[in-house]
């Protein structure tokens, strides 16, 4: 089994090789024939499907596009209704507008979870391409009259090569006023957006985390919180769009059974990225 599981891998980063730029690590299989699995190599295998669903498939790269056609849609709705504040967009940007796939092919062909100095020499390399649909939809509200801000779990110390890697793929408003990194208040993205609100109105937002649009769905105590989210449908069926993300997130958390960690905010460390 672990001989198939490496020669899959093997032919992973081969796919990834052809797919991108970016570096794809040259390694041995995560462990010598027969040898034990570290938990870390266990858990990085046991992502792989999701990993290369999100990074080669087809069936992902159509979601975006149709999500992003549908944000199209409701963005235009949400123009035709009266405000008093000029309108703006608010996205987040990993796994919304900026594709880190590869960093997780190269995490699973090393046997390797999420680890923060990869991940952070994966950011600063600032190479990461735009999801589908993403930049053109992102021109798009700009030339509809709209403000694009970038509301990002990347840490400050990443926001130099953030903006670099947003502006050299023409993404509107990529610069330091709009895009606005993790600070004091953690992953807990509400102050930001509260911000944001207090010059504009937000006529849509567009993550792959329900946290993106509201920190109320960090709770997954209930039903792994479906009944947040059936409570609220019409207002996430108006004004938010949902990008697929099988890789990381709350949800995982959730389905692990660290409900209790989710609710005192103390993040978990399965898999996870900071970049929720």
């Amino acid at each position: 089994m672990r001989h198939s599981v490496a020669h899959f891998l093997l032919g992973i980063a081969l796919i990834v090789g052809c797919r991108t730029s970016a570096p794809v690590a040259n390694a041995p299989p995560p462990s010598p024939a027969g040898g034990p699995l570290s938990w870390e190599q266990t858990l990085a295998q046991q992502n792989t499907d999701a990993t290369i669903y999100q990074h080669s498939s087809a069936e992902v790269y159509r979601l975006y596009q149709q999500c992003y056609e549908l944000a199209r849609i409701r963005l235009d709705a949400n123009l035709a209704l009266p405000r008093n504040l000029p309108p703006a967009v608010v996205v987040d940007i990993d796994e919304t507008v900026l594709d880190n796939s590869p960093y997780n092919v190269k995490a699973a062909w090393q046997g390797h979870a999420f680890d923060p100095k990869t991940w952070n020499e994966w950011v600063l390399m600032a190479s990461a391409k735009a999801l589908p649909g993403a930049l053109e939809f992102l021109r798009y509200a700009s030339k509809q009259g709209c403000t694009v801000f970038y509301i990002t779990n990347r840490n400050e110390a990443e926001r130099n090569a953030t903006i670099k890697n947003l502006f050299e793929l023409g993404f509107p408003d990529a610069d330091e006023a709009h895009v606005m990194c993790m600070d004091g208040s953690g992953s807990d993205k509400t102050k930001r957006r509260g911000r944001v609100m207090g010059t504009h109105t937000i006529v849509l937002l567009v993550g792959d985390q329900l946290r993106d649009f509201d920190e109320m769905y960090k709770d997954r105590s209930i039903d792994m919180g479906r009944p947040t989210v059936d409570a609220n449908r019409d207002m996430l069926r108006d004004r938010f769009i949902l990008l697929p993300n099988p890789m990381y997130g709350t949800w995982l958390d959730a389905v692990t059974g660290r409900t209790d960690s989710l609710k005192t905010g103390n993040k978990s460390t399965y898999l996870g990225k900071h970049a929720y």
